[in-house]
């Protein structure tokens, strides 16, 4: 799964940017299009999907579980076994640094007559897992977690399911689609309406994939805006043909690249623009990016579009906290163009980056100011004044820059080193491997074009 020797890498300052070019699958739809097919009855098809680490971590966990699970060239063969089919695993499932696969396959087994024992490599073994357990418990699950110094439900832990399960009303208390998918995932082989009242939105994967699965599944608004989602259970999933569009994650990366390098041009092939992820590419628009999006169309359930950017001198704005569950993966590279971009940029409401991969909070800005960059970070967001152009190299203080075992930290680092005045080194691009496989090369093809 990881690998335990560092593979440190140097990013130099780059040329302009040109050319076509195309991401890996979306990783939140790779998930749930192996997991939604596996509980499906007969043979479904899958292609565009994500080979990263934290993806194949879902499939291997998938066929311990009783699924059957082929590749040939380049399509996904996933033979199903209907929802209540899961069986036994009969050893420990190793998530390696997939969040997403250790919280949506908890909720998956929470309403099966099983158990399983997650375990994970040291970044995923230090993630909270509480705010799964508690709805999940209230839906019958037993669920053993590691108990931290601090009071965190941590990994390893044993998910002993429950058939059949109670379904519930669950307010979410933060907004995480992590939360809201285990609880539709436990939904599925439950008697009864599973119903979750959602404050503010986040992304709708999980909601578009299952409706396409054909579940019984409806969402409506509420009074106060809220979202309320209902699903009935029980459910006989159909067998389905899936297209993974390009991950607007990963794009983000690339966008930025383009923006930030002076006379970069580049289109961005078949990226998956769904109003809950595309945060990111709104903000960089506000702060001047040239962005446009060519041949729009609708893949399966999901808009897409081809993505034009252009360099841009991009200037720092107020960054409205309400966009951060649209964006929230994305603030590290955010950060990366407000480094270099003209004034000040506030970001705010950022709370949940302290408790992903890594405290990304903590790592932007401990890399950022070793770059010459002044900043202020705050309990939930980072104030950062852009210096207007180049950024200092790397090792200023440390030889490279720390990337916590965080793919995407060392992403926008890799970013960053192409503004530098002489380059800068990562201390571990394996990370990468989880979401984006093919990063390093990618990058470098580029800036060497």
């Amino acid at each position: 799964m990881t690998s335990n020797t560092p593979q440190p890498a140097t990013f130099k300052p780059s040329g302009p940017l040109g050319g076509k070019i195309s991401v890996p699958g979306d990783k939140s739809i790779s998930h749930r299009a192996l997991i939604l097919s596996a509980l499906a009855v007969g043979k479904s098809r899958i292609t565009g999907l994500l080979e990263g680490e934290d993806v194949l971590a879902t499939a291997d966990a998938l066929r311990s579980m009783g699924a059957k699970i082929e590749k040939k060239d380049d399509v996904w063969t996933v033979h199903g076994v209907g929802v209540g089919g899961l069986m036994q695993p009969a050893n420990a499932i190793e998530l390696g640094n997939s969040g997403t696969s250790t919280r949506l396959l908890m909720g998956l087994i929470a309403s099966h007559p099983i158990s399983a024992t997650f375990t994970g490599d040291a970044s995923l073994s230090k993630r909270p897992m509480g705010r799964v357990i508690e709805p999940l418990s209230q839906m019958g699950a037993d669920i053993a977690a590691r108990e931290t110094a601090d009071q965190k439900s941590c990994l390893p832990l044993t998910v002993r399911g429950i058939c059949p399960a109670i379904p519930i009303e669950y307010r979410l208390p933060v907004a995480s689609a992590q939360v809201k998918s285990a609880i539709l995932l436990a939904g599925l082989n439950t008697p009864g309406i599973t119903r979750i009242i959602e404050p503010v939105m986040t992304r709708d994967h999980s909601e578009t994939m299952l409706k396409g699965f054909g579940a019984d599944i409806s969402v409506e608004t509420d009074a106060d805006g809220s979202r309320i989602i209902s699903l009935t259970g029980e459910a006989e999933l159909q067998p389905q043909k899936i297209k993974v569009p390009g991950d607007p994650s990963s794009a983000a990366f690339l966008v930025v690249a383009a923006l930030i390098v002076p006379g970069s041009d580049i289109i961005i092939e078949n990226v998956g623009i769904n109003p809950t992820r595309a945060g990111l590419f709104e903000v960089l628009q506000n702060m001047g990016g040239d962005i446009s999006f060519k041949k729009k169309r609708v893949v399966g359930g999901e808009p897409v579009a081809d993505l034009h950017v252009k360099h841009s001198q991009l200037s720092g704005i107020d960054v409205p906290a309400d966009i951060a569950p649209s964006m929230i993966d994305e603030f590290p590279i955010l950060f990366v163009a407000a480094a270099v971009a003209n004034g000040e940029t506030t970001t705010r409401g950022l709370h949940e980056l302290r408790v992903k991969e890594s405290d990304r909070l903590s790592q932007m800005a401990k890399g950022l100011s070793d770059l010459g960059v002044e900043l202020t970070e705050k309990d939930d967001g980072l104030v950062i004044q852009g210096s207007g152009g180049k950024l200092l190299s790397g090792g200023r203080a440390k030889p490279v820059i720390e990337t916590a075992l965080d793919h995407r930290i060392a992403m926008s680092f890799a970013i960053a080193g192409l503004m530098t005045k002489s380059g800068l080194s990562i201390d571990d691009i394996w990370p990468v491997e989880t979401s984006f496989p093919g990063f390093d090369d990618l990058v470098k093809s580029l800036t060497d074009s």
